[in-house]
């Protein structure tokens, strides 16, 4: 029998979709899971860009360019200028989700055996692109006990070699919530000019900021501009997890073009998810302002009752809409399954992410997950119920 390639093999599981079959058994058993395991906002998307769909009149469904349509490219930039963001259309490169933003990064910065830094925990699908692309992680511990930030720069110093091209964060964090300060960005921005390498920043949380701080773009610094790249997406922003349309933003000339041959490549980004994400630049303000008022209300609920469970120590995010909760067990994987094939309260139940995933150091984060505060706060204080009854059951 054909044999499956070693990259194929090294490929990590989703720490967020492989509880999916423990999962649908419990629902086949009529169990209700409160989902606080995935990013997927409850919010409703847009009007404006779902109606820019619903009243087409293509009637040749073509190519786009492959950088992505122009004009959308265009409206983008001038949204980022309203975001102290100073990029032009050129600039950018739409992509088929962040994802492939984050691919096309990689491909176009590092070669097989290269290394990235990257604080941990991180979205875990970091594993999985880098496997893809050949490149070696390098992960800088962050800590709970001080809500994930910035490492200290010197334990980024310590890591620098000949091989690392590049050191990535994610700006809010996933799955930390963690937001960087304009210092942290600043330092960060040091080192990489002090080094000759790349900060690349994954910002698809940019419009989730909460107690009015204000998030810090890497591409708002003139200095960094050979440096910098910005991963984006409208997943999150617009709740258009499905449309699967993203970007890469540098000023860097080479990048762009280095990109460019990735992006011919896979030929163009699908058209009807671009003429939606074009009309959600139309988007008001107040639809911003209500999410963030919501989220903020979720937040402060789901803090409050994780903090008031025994043994749960927890991370205050800064925006984003997830949290890393520290549990009083051994192993996530197996509580987590067990939440799914054993547990039910009033024929209930809860679906969490473990934590270990985030992280690429092994045995690291095992008794930690990750919640996702996307769910309408009358469900979230039934999970956190949930929660704490599992907790006292799971430790008799």
């Amino acid at each position: 029998m054909p044999k499956i390639s070693v990259k194929g093999n090294s490929m990590p599981e989703s720490p967020i979709r492989k509880l999916v079959p423990f999962a649908e058994a419990a629902i086949k058993k009529g169990r209700k899971i409160y989902q606080l395991n995935i990013g997927q906002p409850d919010i409703k998307t847009p009007k404006v860009a779902l109606d820019a769909v619903r009243n087409h009149t293509i009637e040749v469904l073509s190519y786009s360019h492959s950088a992505g349509f122009e004009g959308y490219r265009n409206k983008l930039a001038n949204y980022y200028k309203n975001h102290d963001i100073p990029v032009n259309g050129e600039e950018i490169i739409i992509t088929t989700g962040g994802s492939e933003a984050l691919l096309f990064a990689m491909g176009s910065i590092a070669d097989t055996g290269d290394e990235i830094i990257i604080p941990e925990p991180f979205y875990a699908n970091y594993n999985g692109f880098a496997t893809a692309s050949g490149i070696n992680i390098v992960p800088v511990e962050s800590k709970i006990e001080t809500n994930f930030a910035l490492p200290p720069i010197a334990d980024f110093e310590k890591l620098i070699t000949s091989k690392t091209k590049a050191i990535l964060i994610c700006n809010p964090g996933n799955p930390t919530g963690y937001l960087y300060t304009k210092e942290e960005i600043d330092q960060l921005a040091e080192i990489a000019i002090k080094h000759d390498i790349f900060l690349v920043a994954d910002e698809v949380y940019r419009e989730f900021a909460y107690d009015g701080v204000k998030h810090h773009s890497v591409m708002s610094i003139d200095k960094l501009k050979d440096h910098a790249i910005m991963i984006d997406s409208v997943s999150k922003r617009y709740s258009m997890c499905g449309a699967r349309i993203g970007c890469l933003v540098s000023k860097n000339k080479e990048v762009i073009s280095t990109a460019m041959k990735f992006a011919q490549a896979r030929l163009s980004p699908p058209t009807f998810e671009q003429i939606a994400s074009e009309a959600a630049l139309e988007t008001p303000q107040s639809y911003f302002d209500d999410v963030i008022e919501e989220y903020t209300s979720r937040r402060n609920l789901l803090i409050a009752g994780l903090e008031s469970i025994e043994g749960v120590k927890v991370a205050t995010p800064k925006g984003a809409f997830y949290c890393i909760a520290e549990l009083p067990i051994k192993n996530a994987d197996v509580f987590a399954k067990w939440l799914l094939e054993e547990y039910q309260l009033d024929n209930e139940t809860i679906m969490v992410a473990p934590a270990a995933g985030f992280y690429s150091t092994p045995n690291t984060g095992l008794n930690q997950v990750r919640i996702a505060y996307v769910l309408k706060k009358e469900d979230l204080e039934r999970a956190i119920i949930i929660l704490k009854n599992a907790l006292q059951e799971y430790n008799k």
